[in-house]
């Protein structure tokens, strides 16, 4: 993950210190901007929704996989949703995810070589 989108995830979740999509507009009309916005929303959703599985009882579960080229298969099933919501996450958006409040607590991890 880009450096400097990684930086505008890590503010926009900031309670301390939100970064305001009105005020930075220029920042988030550019590719790395857009970027962040997709990102941000997306671990927001799902930062939601395993809290909600915890909330409600359930569970949430994470399987990281490494293939033999290197790459890192990271899984997430949600049996609060009809069915299960699978994301696949890139390791930097799992390492932003598992920073949300309450998320490393309410997921159980499996490491499992591929």
């Amino acid at each position: 993950m880009d450096p400097f989108v990684r930086r505008l995830v890590e503010r926009l979740h900031d309670p301390s210190r939100p970064l305001s999509r009105n005020r930075h507009f220029h920042t988030f009309d550019t590719p790395e901007g857009r970027m962040a916005l997709k990102v941000f929303r997306r671990l927001r959703s799902l930062q939601q929704d395993i809290l909600a599985c915890h909330k409600e009882g359930r569970r949430a579960r994470i399987s990281r996989r490494v293939n033999p080229d290197g790459d890192h298969r990271i899984e997430l099933w949600m049996e609060r949703v009809a069915g299960r919501r699978v994301s696949m996450l890139q390791p930097a958006e799992y390492e932003l995810l598992a920073r949300l409040p309450g998320v490393r607590d309410a997921l159980e991890i499996l490491d499992e070589a591929a």
